[in-house]
C-alpha cells in the first residue's frame, strides 16, 4: 500500500517501519481490529510524505520517477486482479503524480484493496460523498489501457527481443514498426546523470534515442565500468530491459504495450532508483541473456 501511495521503495519502506514504530508503542486494548488501525496509520503516514516540502520539491523539478521493481518483489503484491496489478505498472504511478494526495490515497484505497467508501471515510476523515468525489475525479485523470499488465516472462522475452533486434538493426523502419503512432519516451539519462528527466514526444525521436542508445562505443563502456550484458525481465507487470556489468545493474527500460505494440518506454539508470531492484536482481537465477557482450 505505500509503495502504490508513494512510488518509491524506499519510501515505503521507510513508512512502514515507522508505522510499526507506532504499533509498538500504542495501547492495542483499545484496537479493536490491527488491520484496520494499520491501515490508516499507513495511510496517513504517507499522505504526509507526499504533502511535505521535500516530496513537493522532488516531484516539481522535474526529476521525480517512479522506483521500479522486478516481478517477484513481494511489494508488487497483491495482484490478483486487473485493479491491483494496473496500480503498480509505472504508468499508473507516475499519472498519480496529477492527484492530490487525498485523491491519490482514496483511488488506491479503493481500486488496489477493495475499501469500501465508508471505510475510506473513516481512514481518511472524510465524509462518503467526498470520498465518491475523491474517486471521480482520480479515475478521470488516470486514463490508462489495460492491456499493458500481467505480462509472463515468455511473452516479456518475445517483445524485448524483437525490440531490442530492431533497435540493434540500425534500420530506423523496423523500431518504428514496433511503436504506436503516438509513441513516447522517458529517461533519466545515461547513467541517470541528466538534470531533468529527458522526454521523447514522437516515435520518430524516440527511435532515433534508442537507436543512439543501443550503439556501443568505448565511451559509453568506460562509463559503464566494463562490457554490459542485455538480459529481458519483467517490471512493474511490463516487459522490460535490464543492463549489467560484472555484478551491477547499470539501468533498466520498461516497454508498456497497447494493441500489441511499444506505447510507451522508460529508461531508468539512476543506482538509487535502482537500489531494491539491483538486490532482487542479485538474489535470482538468469537465463534471459539476450546480448552477453555488448
Amino acid at each position: 500500500m505505500a509503495y502504490r501511495l508513494l512510488g518509491s521503495a524506499a519510501d515505503a519502506e521507510d513508512t512502514v517501519q515507522d508505522a510499526f514504530l507506532r504499533w509498538q508503542a500504542a495501547d492495542r486494548t483499545y484496537v479493536d481490529v490491527p488491520e484496520a488501525w494499520l491501515t490508516k496509520i499507513v495511510t496517513n503516514l504517507a499522505l504526509d510524505r507526499l504533502r511535505s516540502a521535500k516530496a513537493r520539491h522532488e516531484r516539481a523539478v522535474g526529476t521525480w520517477m517512479p522506483e521500479p521493481l522486478l516481478d517477484g518483489d513481494p511489494m508488487l503484491g497483491p495482484a490478483d486482479t486487473v485493479e491491483q496489478r494496473e496500480s503498480v505498472t509505472l504508468a499508473v504511478l507516475a499519472m498519480m503524480e496529477r492527484l492530490s494526495p487525498v485523491e491519490r490515497a482514496v483511488y488506491v484505497l479503493h481500486e488496489a484493496f477493495a475499501y469500501r467508501h465508508a471505510e475510506i471515510a473513516d481512514i481518511l476523515d472524510l465524509t462518503v460523498s467526498a470520498s465518491q468525489q475523491h474517486l471521480h475525479r482520480a479515475r478521470t485523470r488516470i486514463t490508462v489501457a489495460r492491456n499493458n499488465t500481467g505480462t509472463d516472462p515468455g511473452s516479456a522475452r518475445r517483445i524485448v527481443e524483437a525490440f531490442v533486434d530492431a533497435a540493434s538493426s540500425g534500420r530506423t523502419e523496423r523500431l518504428i514498426a514496433l511503436l504506436t503512432d503516438d509513441a513516447t519516451g522517458i529517461s533519466d539519462g545515461f547513467g541517470g546523470r541528466a538534470a531533468k528527466l529527458i522526454s521523447y514526444a514522437t516515435p520518430q525521436r524516440l527511435a532515433r534515442a534508442i537507436q543512439a542508445g543501443f550503439t556501443p562505443t568505448p565511451a559509453k563502456r568506460r562509463l559503464a565500468g566494463g562490457t554490459p550484458s542485455i538480459h529481458a525481465a519483467v517490471v512493474n507487470g511490463c516487459p522490460a530491459i535490464v543492463f549489467t556489468t560484472d555484478d551491477r545493474v547499470l539501468g533498466v527500460a520498461i516497454l508498456e504495450i497497447r494493441d500489441n505494440k511499444i506505447a510507451t518506454t522508460r529508461s531508468i539508470a539512476a543506482p538509487h532508483r535502482l537500489t531494491r531492484l539491483a538486490q532482487h536482481w542479485h538474489r535470482g537465477d538468469h537465463e534471459t541473456t539476450l546480448i552477453s557482450s555488448w
